[in-house]
């Protein structure tokens, strides 16, 4: 099952169990329980004067095992023999029930043991071992239950409890489920989870925002180029602050990055959690998981911008950077949420390579769609261009070149109306005539939607200036027409979206901001 090295590694890890706790298995006679039984032996072999087996559990889930002290009740339950991407939640599991502190904020843990709800609350999170964006959710509410005797959790294994997926109707993961009532779907942070489950949090954390001093610079958006001005900006030795819905940001949901100079291959997770480390290895003040309302600009120059914040709180700033990214646009039919990161793509520059002598489909016959359609046709084996309009609206030239494609069909005039799946992956595409209404079906393993990215800048209103699409508008260091206020990455008007280039347009508005602070003083009081 685990390859020597990784025995090795695994005892190593278990060196740093303190305290004794057991492991209770409920098994039956299936190949599962059989080999559940042997991964359970080895981890106690490994650390047998801490952690004990026993295979007499009753649970009704089998194969299971709970993690806990002797004599208390079960409060972590694992119905998944937890490898592949879920290897890492165990051995955290592991060390967290043996009073080896986790890696968490101080107030985060003190919030966690704090909790004290009307009713126990009881967590199941449906996971696939092949999941990528599962092992954030599991590993939270995990730690939730080893620290809160209020609180249980179950990690249940979709592929091995097929019944119950289906019984559920679920159709993507992470799904999780509070007291037997869905709780929330997709990747969530355990700062999210929190805020869901402690009706006071947003006050708290109102007041305690709203207690903050000033900053010298405030970027609001963690992403690529959230990241790289609060890394430059730091750097100068100033004040700074990141406010962030999701560190990360739309990085997190890319399966594959595999053009980012000097990093050969990772994927977005990964260079997620790489950018948030890298911020923090500065005197970097994080504000995760808040989401910013309005600003109001500096009565003066050089004077206080004033960021209010959706739970009440607010933020001053002398100088704001604003990086909260673009979000692709829908297409909004069945089959686009429950395929998403299984079939369904939005960029083919990170995601095509995927799907490398498979069928796929391109929706959108703009300059996007076709310039992601002659790049998909370099690697797969065929593409399916659906527009909706009766002919292709990208440049001539564009066009010119897709259709000398021999791997590439084009069809216009066509309403997509749904994707198909089968497996947990997409299977095909439909969509009909928008002259005769003839529907059509394409097996393919791949749908790129590609009919625009929508900026995440409507909450600014007309604070600062915006394009006709939405996008703010920046000159070439980053300045927007509002003084102190500088915009980096996809929200702005830079022509490519692309993660390297909103890297250095964020080292580009950080800089921008250092300059405007040495040159424009603060007023008087």
């Amino acid at each position: 099952m685990l390859d020597d090295d990784i025995k090795q590694q695994l005892a190593a890890y278990l060196e740093r169990v303190k305290e004794p706790f057991e492991m209770v298995a409920s098994l039956d006679e299936s190949d599962k329980s059989r080999e559940m039984r042997e991964l359970l032996e080895l981890i106690a072999s490994l650390r047998s004067d801490k952690i004990s087996l026993r295979t007499d559990g009753q649970d009704a889930r089998r194969p299971s095992f709970t993690l806990g002290r002797a004599g208390e009740p079960a409060r972590l339950r694992f119905a998944a023999i937890p490898l592949g991407h879920e290897f890492t939640s165990l051995i955290l599991a592991l060390l967290w029930a043996g009073g080896h502190p986790p890696k968490v904020e101080a107030d985060t843990l003190a919030q966690i043991q704090a909790l004290a709800p009307a009713q126990d609350l009881d967590f199941e999170v449906y996971m696939s071992l092949s999941c990528h964006n599962c092992p954030d959710v599991v590993q939270a509410l995990s730690l939730m239950a080893i620290r809160n005797p209020r609180i249980r959790t179950t990690v249940i294994d979709g592929g091995l409890y097929q019944q119950e997926v289906e019984a559920r109707e679920i159709m993507g993961v992470p799904a999780v489920y509070l007291n037997g009532e869905m709780f929330g779907s997709g990747r969530m942070l355990l700062e999210e989870i929190l805020a869901k489950v402690d009706t006071g949090a947003a006050a708290r954390d109102a007041e305690k925002l709203s207690a903050k001093a000033p900053f010298e610079v405030l970027v609001i958006g963690g992403g690529p180029a959230g990241a790289a001005a609060a890394v430059y900006a730091a750097r100068k030795g100033i004040r700074t602050g990141v406010v962030s819905e999701r560190f990360g940001g739309q990085v997190n949901d890319t399966l594959e990055i595999a053009n980012y100079p000097g990093v050969p291959e990772t994927d977005g997770p990964k260079y997620a959690a790489a950018l948030e480390q890298h911020v923090r290895a500065y005197d970097v003040d994080i504000m995760n998981t808040q989401r910013v309302a309005e600003i109001v600009p500096a009565a003066q120059p050089g004077g206080l911008i004033t960021v209010k914040l959706d739970n009440g709180g607010q933020l001053q700033s002398r100088t704001l950077i604003l990086a909260t990214g673009a979000r692709w646009r829908n297409v909004n039919v069945p089959g686009e949420q429950e395929y998403k990161t299984k079939g369904v793509a939005y960029c083919p520059h990170c995601d095509g390579p995927l799907f490398k002598g498979k069928d796929v489909a391109v929706i959108g016959g703009g300059n996007s769609g076709v310039e992601a359609a002659i790049d998909l046709a370099g690697v797969v084996k065929h593409v399916h261009v659906v527009e909706f309009m009766p002919e292709l609206k990208a440049d001539a030239v564009l066009v010119k070149k897709l259709h000398s494609l021999p791997n590439v069909t084009v069809h216009t005039h066509r309403q997509t109306t749904e994707i198909h799946g089968q497996g947990g992956k997409v299977s095909a595409l439909e969509f009909k005539s928008r002259d005769s209404g003839e529907v059509t079906q394409i097996p393919l393993e791949g749908v790129f939607v590609q009919i625009g990215l929508v900026p995440n800048t409507e909450w600014l209103g007309d604070v600062v200036e915006r394009s006709k699409f939405g996008e703010i508008v920046i000159d070439a260091k980053g300045a927007t027409n509002v003084p102190g206020v500088f915009a980096a990455g996809d929200c702005t008007t830079v022509p490519y979206k692309q993660i390297v280039i909103a890297a250095g347009a964020g080292a580009t508005a950080a800089l921008s901001a250092f300059d405007y602070l040495i040159r424009t003083p603060a007023p008087a009081a």
